[in-house]
């Protein structure tokens, strides 16, 4: 090899190196997800959290959403985030986090948003796990890809309908989801002893 050829080489390897890494946009996500929900065969996802696990099992063909879930579990994304929003005998909202680790996190993953798909004819049933709206200015009820709720209520929360997206449910250790419920809250729901996610397992 020449020392031309040789350096040719290093100037490469050196541009590799500093390509930009891939990040989610608002151009992008939707592409990516379809392209990723193709190959999926996995649906269900165990988080463990500091007071148990329990399973979600995810719906086929609401796919972008179980897409994003699936991507952001194998991420890491939701390991030591928290059980930010919790409101008694309704939901317990995951996802979030006040540490600057999840900031961090979602900046090297992107920003994005997922449009809704409400119209599976799924409904907010007990157990049923949907997506947030982003608190952006967001006419379409785009959903907040980072954050998730569980609904709590007995039967359901039927007034939700039509306007989140149910992506999956509760199959196993909803116990452990009614423990989370019931654990006191202050002020905008935060919970008083922080309730960490601390992995998400996809199964």
């Amino acid at each position: 090899m020449d020392s031309i050829t040789a350096v040719a080489e290093e100037v490469a390897e050196i541009e590799v190196e500093e390509e930009e890494p891939f990040k989610l946009d608002e151009e992008n996500a939707i592409d990516f997800f379809f392209n990723y929900a193709k190959d999926l065969k996995e649906n269900k996802v165990r988080l463990t959290t500091s007071m148990g696990s329990f399973t979600v099992q995810l719906y086929d063909n609401v796919p972008y959403h179980k897409a994003n879930f699936i991507y952001l579990a194998r991420q890491g994304y939701f390991d030591n985030t928290q059980f930010h929003r919790i409101v008694k005998d309704f939901i317990i909202q995951g996802g979030n986090s006040d540490d600057r680790e999840t900031a961090q996190k979602r900046g090297k993953i992107g920003r994005y948003l997922l449009p809704p798909d409400a119209k599976k004819g799924y409904k907010h049933h007990r157990g049923t796990i949907s997506m947030p709206s982003s608190e952006r200015d967001n006419p379409h009820k785009l959903a907040s890809p980072y954050e998730f709720f569980i609904v709590v209520t007995k039967p359901g929360a039927y007034h939700l309908d039509g306007s989140y997206t149910p992506f999956g449910k509760v199959i196993d250790g909803m116990d452990v989801v009614d423990e989370i419920n019931s654990v006191p809250v202050g002020d905008g729901d935060w919970p008083w002893q922080n309730v960490y996610i601390l992995k998400a397992e996809v199964l």
